[in-house]
């Protein structure tokens, strides 16, 4: 008798021959996709494995072929479709809140809006995804801090306070994206470079 493995391949070859769905190196990408809108819509611990393999048009076999656990999923979608997208921090000498306004609008958590639903819910539970926020805030706060190192004449010389700067940045650059989604409301980050710049100063 044939392994899932084995079924699910040959079930993905002769689709493919039949002129069905995408061959297996497109069907990895359909998987994550289906769990993305499932995860998004009802939450990671309510949908099975099977409802996701049912959606991306695969056997469940070939789900398990990609990612052994459902875990994985998740961990593979937070890794892969919220991503910090290197860019460089621009910044003009003595124009703290053009820096962070810059830096803002440069926002890296680049994902789509099911895939912030999916992090900020997700991360009460599954230490992947805490761990990935984390990231996120790290980097928005180290481009923060550059930026504004670069815009203050000596500013490097108080570390302290450019550092809560920069993290205050960070927290209500995630805030926005978090509590937006919820609500709709949207807070001004320019607004809040001009706070930030003008306590610097």
């Amino acid at each position: 008798m044939d392994s899932p493995l084995q079924t699910a391949k040959a079930w993905s070859r002769s689709r493919s021959r039949r002129g069905g769905q995408p061959p297996d190196g497109d069907a990895r990408t359909r998987i994550l996709d289906a769990a993305e809108e499932l995860f998004a819509d009802g939450g990671y611990e309510a949908t099975p494995t099977a409802r996701i393999a049912e959606l991306a048009g695969v056997p469940k076999g070939l789900v398990f072929h990609y990612f052994p656990r459902k875990i994985d999923v998740l961990i593979a979608l937070v890794d892969e479709r919220a991503v910090v997208v290197e860019e460089e921090v621009e910044a003009v000498p003595g124009d703290a809140a053009g820096a962070l306004s810059r830096l803002a609008r440069r926002l890296p958590l680049h994902a789509s809006p099911a895939m912030r639903r999916i992090l900020f819910r997700e991360a009460d539970t599954h230490l992947s995804v805490r761990e990935r926020l984390g990231r996120l805030n790290a980097e928005i706060i180290h481009r923060a801090r550059f930026a504004l190192e670069l815009a203050l004449p000596g500013g490097r010389g108080d570390a302290a306070r450019l550092e809560a700067a920069a993290a205050t940045f960070a927290a209500v650059l995630l805030y926005q994206e978090s509590i937006c989604l919820l609500t709709g409301h949207h807070i001004d980050p320019d607004a809040v470079a001009e706070l930030i710049a003008g306590a610097l100063h």
